[in-house]
């Protein structure tokens, strides 16, 4: 199971050792989570009527994309949109500021993506299984393909009421691969073409992407894994922060309100160990390229 590893930092810009930086990095790049239990983003008095699930409308989360964007649908006036998005902004900027400081080796090629609010209670959301983040998984976009890039994600727990965020952690990536990859499908000859073409996809869908999708498929629509799978417990409490390998770290969100998350992308030339990406433990267990 995914190792969780406190660093002491109460400041976005904190700028850390070069001993904090080799840390940080090793671990990341083994799949644990990375916890700042003082890391607090603060969320502005006149932001605080932001901090109610009727803001999402019927979603489950609120996104900003790196345009500025917010999609339409959800339940906002004028004025509660110019906040989220002024609060977003903030978050993402409060998280390039962590990553930069952190882990400098990833700077060169580190892509900023989607920034997230997620207002609304996780425990006793009714959802599919498929979009149910309380079942572990591993992240794998279905209409955003990454191409073997790494996804890194920063969250922070924001909520008013001291609420923690609970965690599951389950195994290594390399067990949950082993476990589903005899019973996965290869894709079929133009797939990723007609995917592309019907607008399905952003970009091209290559092996990888298809192979991790039916991964994180497999894990959520297998009940007995889910129930039997041991994983440990972890509390995000209010005011704190992490930053994870999501595609990597077996893990599922169980409980909470209130959170804002930070996606990038990080080419693999990037890390300082390669081999340790889920692309990489897949051509191995392949025989073959992915990408």
């Amino acid at each position: 199971m995914a190792q969780v590893v406190h660093f002491q930092a109460d400041v976005w810009g904190h700028r850390y050792s070069a001993e904090d930086r080799e840390r940080a990095l090793c671990a990341l790049e083994q799949g644990s989570v990375l916890y700042f239990p003082q890391l607090r983003f603060t969320v502005a008095e006149a932001e605080s009527r932001l901090l109610t699930p009727a803001i999402a409308g019927a979603s489950k989360n609120i996104s900003l994309d790196h345009l500025g964007r917010i999609p339409l649908g959800i339940g906002a006036g004028e004025t509660e949109l110019e906040l989220l998005r002024r609060m977003m902004q903030r978050f993402a900027a409060s998280s390039g500021a962590l990553l930069e400081n952190l882990l400098p080796r990833y700077q060169p090629g580190l892509q900023q993506a989607r920034t997230s609010f997620r207002p609304v209670e996780i425990a006793g959301r009714a959802t599919s299984w498929r979009k149910d983040d309380s079942r572990l998984h591993i992240d794998a976009f279905p209409s955003s393909p990454v191409q073997g890039r790494r996804i890194l994600r920063v969250f922070s727990n924001v909520n008013p009421h001291g609420q923690s965020r609970a965690w599951l952690l389950g195994e290594p990536f390399e067990s949950v691969a082993r476990r589903y990859l005899p019973s996965l499908r290869r894709p079929l000859p133009g797939t990723s073409h007609l995917l592309r073409l019907l607008g399905m996809t952003r970009s091209r869908r290559s092996d990888y992407d298809h192979f991790m999708l039916q991964i994180h498929d497999r894990m959520k629509a297998d009940q007995d894994y889910q129930s039997k799978m041991a994983r440990a417990v972890c509390d995000f409490r209010a005011g704190s922060s992490w930053l994870v390998f999501t595609d990597q770290v077996s893990h599922a969100a169980t409980k909470g309100q209130h959170a804002l998350e930070q996606t990038s992308y990080l080419p693999l030339a990037c890390m300082q160990d390669p081999s340790q990406a889920p692309l990489r433990t897949l051509e191995r267990l392949v025989g073959r390229p992915l990408t």
